[in-house]
């Protein structure tokens, strides 16, 4: 087994990408990484859609102010959440999150570069009408995927130290 902690510590949104395709079995590998997150009572609410055609790329980057990320890159992956297979919402949210960066470490590991977009839920009625989604489609999240073309930023990270909650103690002597 690689290991994982030194993937997770590498890992990098990636927002320039050069012009080369993604091979349908390397998109099939990043879909299968999600799919296979863990979820409350194994629902597996998420529904994925890929986007690889220029025209409605382009149309889903209208909808965000990095719409130039989305432009540039060799395909988009749409994350939406199931409400008809959701139970409940904050742990099927939670499920979506653990899908996505299941994604985002496969595309990775397969040289794939990739940007996890969140602004772009300012809009996501009209990204959904654009789409034509279900209405049990709560579109959640696009994840823009390429091959990297350029430099990629250092990643930084506060101390753990910093992020730990600690309890003091209390002497309960009388």
């Amino acid at each position: 087994m690689k290991d994982i902690l030194t993937a997770i510590t590498q890992r990098r949104s990636v927002r320039s990408f050069g012009r080369k395709k993604i091979a349908p079995q390397d998109i099939k590998k990043i879909l299968e990484a999600g799919r296979w997150a863990p979820s409350g009572l194994n629902n597996q609410p998420w529904r994925f859609l890929v986007i690889d055609d220029d025209k409605r790329r382009d149309g889903v980057a209208a909808f965000t102010k990095y719409g130039s990320v989305i432009r540039r890159a060799a395909a988009v992956l749409i994350v939406c959440m199931d409400t008809a297979d959701s139970y409940n919402r904050e742990k099927d949210l939670m499920a979506l999150g653990a899908a996505i960066q299941n994604m985002l470490l496969e595309a990775q590991d397969l040289g794939i570069g990739s940007c996890w977009l969140g602004e772009i839920l300012n809009k996501k009625k009209e990204v959904a009408a654009f789409l034509k989604l279900n209405a049990d489609l709560d579109f959640l999240a696009a994840v823009a995927l390429g091959y990297p073309e350029g430099k990629t930023a250092k990643g930084c990270r506060k101390p753990l130290q910093q992020l730990m909650i600690v309890h003091e103690k209390k002497d309960s002597r009388c």
